[in-house]
């Protein structure tokens, strides 16, 4: 038997029917799953909470899927962005990919396919926060830091995973 990743994902769309439907499938496929109305209140909850995955509308009022993107990146700059959109289109493609969206997925959405985008995304979170970490710690290695040091980097290295 094989470990499931416990994967963390925030929803943010503006559709509270397409939300409820993602949250119960997901939740169904073992995921933790938070659900926001807004960018704002994506933003808002990702500065205290880590997610693996943000599965973004595009088109929302106030701050847009791309801006949401953006500022969530800040809080968390490993987090995975998958962006849906009922609005497709070329150059909001390219906009959010501006943002390193992982993936672009029209609605409606086919829901094996958006299982299959967030594994992948988490899988690509994993492969970039390893790097960073041998990075670092060989950062650390290399430095010869004392005992005082070594805590503090590990602190920051702490801080920087979410395990504080």
């Amino acid at each position: 038997m094989t470990d499931k990743p416990n994967i963390k994902i925030l929803l943010v769309d503006d559709e509270e029917t397409l939300l409820e439907y993602l949250s119960k499938r997901l939740l169904k496929e073992g995921l933790t799953v938070k659900a926001t109305f807004s960018g704002e209140e994506a933003v808002k909850v990702a500065g205290g909470e880590n997610f693996d995955v943000a599965v973004v509308d595009l088109k929302m009022p106030g701050i847009d899927g791309v801006e949401t993107q953006k500022r969530l990146k800040e809080v968390q700059p490993f987090l995975q962005c998958i962006v849906l959109t009922g609005h497709g289109s070329v150059e909001s493609a390219l906009e959010s990919g501006q943002q390193n969206a992982f993936q672009y997925l029209l609605k409606p959405i086919d829901y094996d396919t958006l299982v299959i985008a967030i594994k992948d995304a988490h899988q690509k979170k994993m492969d970039m926060e390893n790097a960073k970490f041998r990075d670092e710690v060989e950062k650390i290695y290399v430095s010869g830091l004392g005992a005082r040091g070594i805590k503090k980097a590990i602190n920051k290295l702490r801080n920087l995973y979410g395990m504080d």
